[in-house]
């Protein structure tokens, strides 16, 4: 059904499908670091976590041998390393003449911790794992690339969703270490008003769910009432609302086609504790008042359809002139935009990405 299809992409709004993402990540490296000490800011500290990312490129190395070319990109909640590898992203990025030519660009993309392979809640700690944070998560990708990765400066991150609030901290926390920044679909204030409440809706959906047990059930997908709740806010906050309408112009059409898709995620059961933490990782994120350190340059882009950062929340043009040298963008909504999935159609932006990266070859 083709709009289920519409939907399915739409709601890897959180980069959780990583099934879609076989070329990519079939071809790239994957990695794994124990990164000793980690404290994080509540002040708890684990005796190592694991961070696991993928590559895919070859790095190039200036005289003193530090890699001068490194790409990282950032997921966005629930997603993975292997999120950004799909073909809808990399296929329109990573080939011969695109504006991340594997020939000349090293990716380095990580399972940000608490997804994917990284330390997470369901390793085993379940909630006695530490209520880790965006700074926690930032300072874990930075530990990663310098202690294993071997790279002490970045030519660009560019961040999706998630990844794109990780952009602005990564801009303030670590002046000097990225040379400029592509963040998609965000915002940088803090989370609050409906943005807040939808995601409180997810983790009360499942801490409210009579299997739930305190977080300690055994079998995430006996949990229904927490699964069902996450994959109807996720249908409602990752699909673009006039594609949808001309798709299902009858009652009855929506009506299927939500059905479609809201079975097609609760097959994908989630691990609750795990999506609590991730969802609640945001909470202390509030970029706007360090923006003006953020010196390098910055291409920030939204999309006019997406229901978690609408066009004018925040005044996002506001926020966008406290930074020298940024620009922000807000695509006009249409069919072919993917509400806050439009991020990862990286063919919708690819036009401003190239000339981003033209202005600085000049």
């Amino acid at each position: 059904m083709r709009l289920f299809s519409t939907l399915a992409l739409g709601l890897i709004l959180m980069g959780a499908n990583p099934a879609l993402a076989e070329d990519w990540a079939a071809k790239a490296g994957k990695h794994s670091v124990e990164i000793e000490d980690f404290e994080f800011d509540t002040g708890e500290t684990l005796p190592s976590i694991t961070m696991s990312y993928y590559t895919l490129g070859t790095p190039q190395r200036d005289e003193e041998g530090y890699i001068t070319n490194a790409v990282m990109l950032l997921h966005g909640t629930g997603g993975s390393g292997t999120s950004l590898l799909r073909p809808m992203f990399g296929d329109e990025l990573f080939g011969p003449g695109q504006p991340l030519d594997l020939a000349e660009t090293y990716i380095i993309s990580p399972d940000n911790l608490g997804h994917g392979d990284s330390s997470k809640p369901s390793d085993g700690m379940r909630l006695d794992f530490p209520r880790y944070d965006y700074d926690d998560m930032v300072r874990a990708q930075y530990r990663m690339l310098t202690e294993d990765a071997g790279v002490e400066s970045l030519d660009m991150i560019i961040g999706t969703s998630m990844g794109c609030m990780h952009s602005f901290v990564w801009g303030h926390t670590y002046p000097g270490f990225v040379e400029r920044f592509v963040p998609l679909a965000c915002n940088a204030i803090e989370i609050a008003g409906r943005n807040r409440m939808f995601r409180q809706m997810i983790i009360e959906g499942f801490q409210n769910d009579p299997d739930y047990d305190d977080g300690h059930y055994e079998d995430a997908s006996e949990l229904e009432t927490g699964q069902k709740i996450y994959a109807d806010v996720l249908i409602l906050a990752g699909s673009n609302p006039y594609r949808l309408q001309a798709e299902a112009p009858t009652r009855e059409a929506a009506i299927e086609a939500f059905h479609t898709a809201q079975g097609s995620l609760k097959a994908r059961a989630v691990d609750p504790n795990d999506t609590i933490y991730q969802f609640d990782a945001s909470r202390t994120y509030n970029p706007a008042p360090h923006l003006s350190e953020i010196e390098v340059p910055v291409l920030w882009i939204n999309s006019a359809d997406d229901f978690i950062n609408p066009p004018g929340l925040g005044d996002p043009e506001a926020l966008a002139e406290k930074m020298p040298n940024a620009r922000f963008v807000l695509i006009p909504a249409s069919e072919d935009t993917r509400g806050h999935g439009t991020h990862t159609a990286a063919a919708i932006w690819k036009d401003e990405l190239t000339a981003f990266l033209e202005e600085r070859a000049d």
